[in-house]
């Protein structure tokens, strides 16, 4: 047991695997306070009751589309980071002609893991409704927990989400009990069990595309690579995506980018939502 607590720990915990991180969190602020600068959004738009319950929408500059709203999720582990550190990924979308909305969640401990699922499907419900157009979902980490998690919920079909992109996501979270990670989450080994997407029933259809970075532990290569069976054979039409050489911390970078890889992949579940 103490070898499998240490194995999690080295595999899960990613501040400890990328060593430059700071520099590279240091960029996301600096790049989405500066895109935010430029950018046509509205900002601080209230989604639910806490003080932490906002969003940001980012526009296309040349016009709004009439297509599917891309929903971006950040992540932290669900207990650090805010929507302020997400802006500028909304860019390579936005210059593809699609609408971007980064909400903020309640964090943990102040929120439980259900708690913070239910926020986010307030998130979603309020685009959808204020919108009136479907979400494609996509997240990082934490937040590509949360993207899986809108997919499968069980709703009423005008509510429904059928298409979504986590990247390096968070789908079985049992192997999170022992670390150091889940001192502050305070995940029981039920609840690790009830709130793990791929304990979940799989949507029957919709696209599902799972990416992670090369250079990422073997346990978020498991993690991307299970959803995808799982779902897939639940009728799921899924697909698998490394990006080459990518850590945790730089694997969303190409989202800023709209001639990246990533963004090709928003635009396709966009136009298929």
């Amino acid at each position: 047991m103490a070898f499998e607590t240490l194995h999690y720990e080295a595999e899960y915990n990613n501040r400890a695997r990328v060593p430059d991180h700071p520099v590279h969190i240091a960029g996301w602020q600096r790049d989405a306070a500066a895109y935010r600068e430029v950018a046509r959004c509205e900002l601080d738009l209230a989604y639910g009751p806490d003080e932490r319950h906002r969003m940001d929408l980012f526009h296309p500059e040349n016009g709004e589309s009439s297509g599917p709203v891309v929903l971006f999720i950040h992540g932290g582990y669900w207990q650090a980071f805010d929507k302020s550190s997400s802006s500028h990924l909304a860019r390579g979308a936005n210059m593809r002609g699609l609408t971007v909305a980064v909400p903020s969640y309640t964090l943990a401990p102040a929120a439980t893991l259900a708690d913070i699922i239910a926020g986010i499907e307030a998130a979603a419900d309020y685009i959808m409704q204020r919108t009136g157009r479907p979400i494609v979902a996509t997240g990082h980490s934490a937040g590509g927990h949360l993207a899986a998690c809108l997919m499968a919920r069980p709703v009423p079909q005008q509510r429904s989400i059928r298409a979504a992109m986590p990247i390096s996501g968070l789908f079985d979270l049992p192997p999170l009990i022992g670390t150091s990670i889940n001192k502050t989450l305070g995940l029981t080994v039920e609840e690790a069990h009830r709130l793990s997407p791929l304990e979940w029933t799989p949507p029957k259809s919709g696209k599902l595309v799972a990416v992670v970075g090369g250079a990422e532990s073997s346990e978020f290569l498991r993690q991307s690579r299970a959803i995808v069976d799982a779902w897939n054979q639940a009728g799921v039409t899924t697909r698998y995506h490394e990006v080459p050489s990518a850590h945790h911390f730089d694997v969303i970078a190409g989202l800023g980018d709209p001639a990246d890889p990533l963004v090709d992949i928003v635009a396709e579940l966009t136009a298929e939502a």
